[in-house]
């Protein structure tokens, strides 16, 4: 299993950029966009990998993973 199956990644439609976003909630926010939904997750997935090289490289601990904390029935308790 690679290190960053231990971080949420989330696509969502954007009304206001009439586009995906895609975020990793613990590492980032509007990581990256676009129009194909499969597309945008496939970049954030990327992104969060070489992020976390990034971090490891530079010795720097990782942070918390966020796996596993059940987001999505959280939110919709908001909601």
């Amino acid at each position: 299993m690679k290190t960053s199956a231990h971080y949420v990644k989330i696509v969502e439609w954007a009304d206001e950029d009439n586009c995906y976003a895609g975020s990793c909630p613990g590492l980032f926010y509007g990581g990256c966009n676009g129009d194909d939904e499969k597309e945008v997750f496939s970049k954030l997935c990327e992104l969060v990998e070489e992020l976390l090289e990034l971090y490891v490289n530079e010795g720097k601990p990782l942070p918390p993973s966020t796996a596993g904390k059940d987001y999505a029935n959280r939110m919709l308790s908001i909601a």
